[in-house]
């Protein structure tokens, strides 16, 4: 079955057909690093983890390219209210966001450029389109001019007629039109030097939506075959990316737009904006990463996600049902070798496949990965080991391999632990029950979940 995806540009579902048969380019719009990254984020650079494994697994080869906005009003603000470089604290962030999304196993992108290692690229971009009349200098401020691009608004559907002055642009009163916005600004007098470059303009740095264009295309070439990021920025950030790359090149920018739909708090989005965010290092002090990526997992990409403490205990229960499930199946197979033969087995890797092959949608496969589950909790009482050994590779394909859910198995654990754990087997053995429930506790205290078998066994599964 051929990937379709949900093409917002065309506002339809539309079969994959990336410009060079088996090798796709994606670029995602990367955060602005002057604060901490929080579940809003994490939730946009899942949808494309989830996006990159597929396509990997389908046999395709992903160049994927993320930028960092690390020149912005927004931190050189921060870095004046804390008295710190701004390219210090941009990169304070940087460092922060790599760590705690690294911890939601989300794979890296192939190139992480950032505009302050653009300047020059970016400024030949923006005379480029100054020699085209696409834009104009207004003393040291060059805009786009949105009048000279004939279908402005074709992805977000906007009316011209209805539109005003966009936001995060230099003031209204300083253009031909209030809807144009700027390529390069100039210098503010209490801008810091770390933030102003030389350019034929007069000293100044880059607008917004210039820099996304101008990295795209420097690893990417002048189509790309994904793009895409939150909700927030079809309008006006990707609609100001299509008029001045289709501007500057003549060519179309983008085949496949790609937008994940909000976190949400009541029914506002999380932002830092509104000040209403989770940064990620927060949350991980109440839930294991583990339980965020499954909880970021369980609705379709495209949808709004309602977050509370109580979705993601739902999502931990699910999760320990799964890893209850999985270690007991290791306790029984030592290795996952075995190729995946039997007909049901065949047939439930193909529906997991398939509903990834269908705009990605973890939310129906993870259905089909709890299938798997209660086949194993079948299964394990049948002793057919060449039939459990097909079941954990069927397992740990779709968990950790399409869905990058890193597994629990049994514990590596300290001495005193293990003699818990014989001691407790005797007591099962010998129809203790009041001592076995005891040691369980002792167990219990150290962090660790016990899983009985049906044969007198035991496993030790690390609680989440």
């Amino acid at each position: 079955m051929a990937i379709k995806l949900y093409n917002i540009f065309n506002d339809r579902k539309e079969k994959f057909s990336p410009k060079k048969e088996k090798n796709v380019s994606m670029y995602v719009c990367g955060v602005t690093p002057y604060a901490d990254v929080h579940l809003g984020h994490a939730r946009t650079y899942l949808v494309f983890d989830i996006i990159k494994r597929h396509l990997l697994r389908r046999g395709y080869k992903v160049t994927h390219v993320q930028n960092f906005t690390d020149v912005d009003d927004k931190i050189i603000k921060m870095s004046q209210m804390k008295n710190i470089n701004p390219s210090k604290l941009a990169q304070f962030y940087i460092n922060d966001y790599f760590t705690q999304v690294d911890k939601l196993n989300i794979l890296r992108a192939d190139k992480y450029p950032r505009v302050t290692q653009s300047i020059p690229e970016i400024i030949n971009f923006v005379r480029i389109l100054l020699d085209r009349g696409f834009a104009y200098e207004i003393d040291g401020n060059v805009y786009f001019s949105v009048g000279k691009s004939e279908d402005y608004g074709k992805m977000s559907r906007r009316n011209l007629k209805n539109l005003k002055c966009l936001p995060r642009v230099v003031s209204c009163n300083d253009k031909k039109s209030t809807l144009d916005f700027v390529l390069w600004k100039r210098a503010k007098k209490d801008d810091p030097a770390e933030v102003i470059w030389e350019s034929p303009w007069g000293k100044g740095r880059p607008g917004w939506h210039i820099e996304c264009s101008v990295m795209s295309s420097m690893f990417l070439g002048d189509t790309i075959d994904i793009h895409g990021g939150g909700n927030d920025l079809i309008f006006p950030h990707h609609e100001n990316e299509i008029a001045q790359s289709e501007a500057m090149t003549g060519k179309q920018f983008v085949k496949y737009w790609i937008h994940s739909g909000f976190v949400t708090i009541g029914k506002e989005k999380m932002s830092k904006t509104l000040n209403n965010f989770l940064s990620l290092e927060a949350v991980f002090r109440k839930h294991s990463p583990r339980t965020v990526r499954y909880y970021l997992l369980t609705q379709h990409y495209s949808t709004p996600l309602c977050f509370s403490d109580l979705a993601l205990e739902t999502a931990k229960s699910a999760l320990q049902g799964i890893d209850e499930a999985y270690a007991r199946l290791v306790s029984l197979v030592k290795n996952s070798t075995a190729d995946i033969i039997d007909e049901d087995l065949l047939e439930l890797q193909d529906k997991f496949l398939m509903a990834l092959d269908d705009d990605f949608n973890s939310e129906r496969a993870i259905s089909y990965l709890h299938k798997v589950k209660n086949v194993v909790l079948k299964e394990i009482f049948n002793g057919d080991k060449e039939r459990l050994l097909q079941l954990r590779k069927l397992f740990e394909s779709l968990a950790e391999v399409s869905l990058g859910i890193i597994l629990h198995t049994r514990q590596n654990v300290d001495e005193n632990l293990r003699v818990l754990l014989r001691e407790r087997s005797e007591a099962r053995k010998n129809g203790n029950w009041t001592e076995s429930d005891r040691l369980r506790n002792l167990i219990a205290e150290r962090g660790y979940k016990l899983v009985d078998n049906k044969d007198g066994s035991s496993v030790l599964l690390k609680k989440i």
